[in-house]
């Protein structure tokens, strides 16, 4: 079997791009996936990720992401695809933005300005005539950023698997990480589940929810969540479509509610829950189904925000799983005590519009140099008790009783 220079476990935006990253510095590069690419139970997976600038207080993760979008812009001119549509995003608040200074919707918008951005506020009657479909009484201030929008996650994943090959790197699909070998303390390769053994200088492990079951220690400081995500027909499409729609955050940092416009091509409304979720002890086991209750608080957020979506049919359903470190932060580091082992991982819920920067983040600090972000997600000290940072995720309760 052939030695790569870099193996690296998973095949979501993490893996990938940083799989792109190596090949492109002329490594070896093979790569390892549980099943087909996309995987179906991957965090990357799914028709839409929002690619948004706003972070609330954050201005590094703002900057990143600043950093990231003419990627975003030049990816779909380079594939020749419309993976990212720069739909705008609205972010709408139960608040008046001046009320609290350090809250996510108010923080974002005070700090675009800052960066030199030109947001608009929107009070409830331009609101009205804009998004019509939604009910804007429920909300007292708003915002509307045309920077960002979404990413068709699934298909961005398939076509950047595509052009890994055509780099010359080795995707082994169907081939699920089972034990990492170690020798001397040194990783050197991987025994997979279906009994294969892969070589390798260096592992890179960006296997998502499987990542602590892979790595000694990580369990210390990740845990998996599962989170509500339903695709619902509209009887009224052109009411959902940009720009009648873009996409949104219906008071996030509150109720974790937020949803996209009518999908082009899959025909649907997306709408989702980023908050606390439930804890999932074994994600290659569990179900990822939704819930009666999780349905329920749906229906109760549609009639409250989205009427006219109230009695269309959902035509599908999964339990998205969060690779949750305790701080909300990624996971980006050499392994402190097995030589030859990166961790690239800990997307917690909003990694995914970090894919035109992550690999290369990871990538390096593979190498043994430092990045310029990479600082802030080293190997570190967390507990359960940690505060989790990530502004806009809704953590006052969890979504399912």
């Amino acid at each position: 079997m052939k030695k790569y220079d870099f193996l690296i476990l998973g095949a979501g935006i993490f893996g990938i791009t940083t799989a792109i990253e190596l090949r492109k510095r002329n490594y070896s590069v093979g790569v390892l996936n549980p099943g087909k690419i996309p995987h179906p139970l991957a965090e990357s997976t799914d028709i839409s990720k929002i690619i948004r600038m706003e972070y609330g207080t954050d201005i590094e993760y703002m900057t990143m992401v600043e950093e990231c979008l003419p990627v975003w812009r030049e990816w779909n001119d380079f594939f020749n695809d419309s993976l990212f549509h720069e739909v705008g995003f609205l972010l709408l608040s139960r608040s008046l933005l001046e009320k609290d200074s350090s809250g996510f919707e108010s923080a974002s918008y005070f700090n675009l300005l800052k960066k030199g951005y030109q947001p608009e506020r929107l009070d409830i009657e331009q609101r009205k005539k804009l998004f019509p479909s939604i009910n804007h009484d429920q909300y007292t201030d708003a915002f509307y950023h045309k920077i960002g929008g979404y990413a068709e996650s699934g298909r961005v994943i398939e076509t950047l698997t595509k052009y890994a090959v055509q780099l010359g790197i080795n995707i082994h699909e169907e081939q699920t990480a089972g034990e990492i070998k170690i020798n001397n303390n040194k990783a050197e390769g991987v025994i997979t589940k279906e009994g294969n053994t892969f070589n390798a200088g260096h592992v890179i492990v960006c296997a998502g929810n499987l990542s602590p079951f892979l790595v000694p220690g990580l369990k210390s400081y990740i845990k998996i969540t599962g989170h509500p995500v339903f695709h619902l027909k509209p009887s009224q499409p052109d009411f959902f479509s940009y720009p009648h729609l873009s996409v949104i955050a219906a008071d996030i940092s509150n109720t974790g509610w937020y949803g996209f416009p009518f999908h082009p091509k899959e025909k649907v409304v997306k709408i989702a829950n980023h908050g606390k979720g439930i804890e999932i002890n074994d994600p290659e086991k569990d179900e990822r189904v939704v819930y009666e209750n999780d349905i329920i608080q749906l229906k109760n957020f549609l009639k409250e925000s989205l009427p006219a979506l109230v009695n269309d049919p959902i035509v599908y359903t999964r339990r998205c799983c969060y690779t949750d470190t305790f701080d909300g932060h990624f996971w980006i580091d050499n392994h402190p005590e097995i030589k030859g082992l990166t961790i690239g991982t800990g997307g917690s819920g909003h990694g995914f519009k970090m894919g035109p920067i992550i690999g290369d983040m990871i990538a390096t600090v593979a190498e043994g140099k430092s990045h310029k972000w990479s600082a802030r997600y080293r190997w570190r000290h967390i507990s359960e008790k940690t505060i989790n940072n990530e502004e806009a995720r809704f953590l006052n309760r969890n979504n399912h009783s």
